[in-house]
């Protein structure tokens, strides 16, 4: 699963040949979600309210970015690293 950005303790990533859909994953600590790339917003998962609002934020700002790394692994090529929240 290729990390596309890593900021306060949250990584995300997204797989190759996942399904639909366009989705990334995240984990903090030891809690993963999936978040919706199209909609922005929580699939699965849990996460503390205040790391799943900065990473709802920073989707909302990258979400095109998110789109073309999905179209990406979707098409097995390498995928790009997206600007962290700082």
């Amino acid at each position: 699963m290729p990390t596309i950005s890593k900021f306060r303790g949250i990584k995300i990533f997204i797989n190759w040949n996942d399904h639909m859909p366009p989705h990334f994953h995240a984990r903090y600590g030891s809690h993963e979600v999936l978040v919706s790339i199209n909609d922005i917003e929580l699939l699965e998962g849990t996460m503390p309210p205040k790391q799943l609002k900065m990473l709802l934020g920073w989707a909302a700002f990258h979400q095109e970015e998110l789109k073309e790394n999905w179209e990406l692994a979707a098409d097995h090529q390498e995928l790009f690293d997206i600007e962290p929240l700082k």
